[in-house]
């Protein structure tokens, strides 16, 4: 089985500040990327999520990686629905944008002109990551706004067609795409389109919340993101950093029961991915470290 165990982000400023994880000294960019890089085979950028990637840095994280080192990237937010601040694009589309006093942006209300040239740069700044074989899934993580309705249906098709060619992992934060009556129609969708049904393990309950749905939806990769099992911080206001919302600790118990349920889809696909997104401080290195003995032979391990 091709299964790889990382975490979401290697520079949270928790896990830095926390010093159990990188070694003294370790205190670049690139540092630690390499010393990560030593320790799991993948990891989930999240900062292309907050701000439109650069070219130039996917050029430097092929260079720092072992050959088979493999990068999940989140899409840029704009294109998954949420607000964006103007401010976050690049200079020379801020001024190509209509006069507003609106400080965020959404896609439905960007130029259609605006929109192409966005998805056109994003494209263009991870191809150094595709053409090394680095880049796994491009991970659409859609707004809890994106709904199951003709309206949300139609726009995860759109960025399906406008990433022809990329390897997409669908995460939706609306309950709505996964109810007794929606999940076939929501697996059947994300067939279609070959999307990866991004499998999650989160806080149920609220409505930005959706269940575990244990389908594979595409034979080439399955996608598992843990967030934790923290309620009370799930939809915490005023959190100082995003890793607030994710401070969880799995016990092992609960890692052993997710191993089994791993395995078990990992029989389906030809490679798995695995991401820890309980990033606070080092929580998910942890965790992933104790998962990667859990699964034995059945991982990829660092070269």
């Amino acid at each position: 089985m091709n299964i790889r165990v990382g975490t979401a982000s290697w520079t949270d400023p928790t896990l830095i500040a926390s010093k159990r994880f990188y070694p003294p000294g370790c205190t670049s960019a690139e540092a630690r990327l390499r010393f990560y890089a030593t320790q799991f085979p993948i990891v989930e950028v999240d900062s292309s999520y907050y701000a439109m990637p650069s070219g130039q840095n996917s050029v430097l994280w092929a260079q720092r990686t072992p050959s088979d080192f493999v990068f999940n990237i989140k899409a840029f937010r704009l294109f998954t629905g949420h607000q964006t601040e103007r401010a976050k694009l690049p200079k020379d589309i801020q001024a190509a944008l209509p006069p507003s006093d609106k400080k965020n942006l959404y896609y439905k209300d960007t130029p259609d002109e605006v929109v192409e040239e966005l998805w056109r740069r994003y494209r263009e700044a991870i191809e150094p990551l595709h053409e090394a074989g680095k880049l796994g899934a491009v991970h659409f993580q859609f707004a809890p706004w994106i709904v199951n309705n003709p309206d949300g249906r139609a726009h995860v098709e759109r960025c399906a067609d406008a990433m022809a060619g990329f390897t997409l992992a669908t995460e939706f934060r609306h309950r709505s795409w996964f109810t007794e009556k929606s999940t076939a129609s929501t697996l059947a969708l994300e067939r279609e389109h070959g999307l990866i049904n991004v499998i999650v393990d989160e806080p149920q309950g609220p409505t930005n919340s959706i269940p575990a749905v244990w389908e594979v939806t595409n034979e080439a990769l399955a996608v598992i993101r843990l967030h934790g099992r923290n309620h009370a911080t799930w939809n915490v206001k005023d959190a100082k950093s995003a890793s607030d919302r994710f401070n969880y600790d799995y016990g092992d118990d609960e890692l052993g029961e997710l191993a089994e349920r791993i395995r078990a889809i990992a029989a389906h696909v030809a490679r798995t991915h695995v991401i820890f997104n309980n990033n606070y401080e080092d929580q998910g290195q942890r965790n992933a470290r104790t998962l990667i003995g859990l699964l034995g032979g059945s991982v990829v391990k660092t070269t």
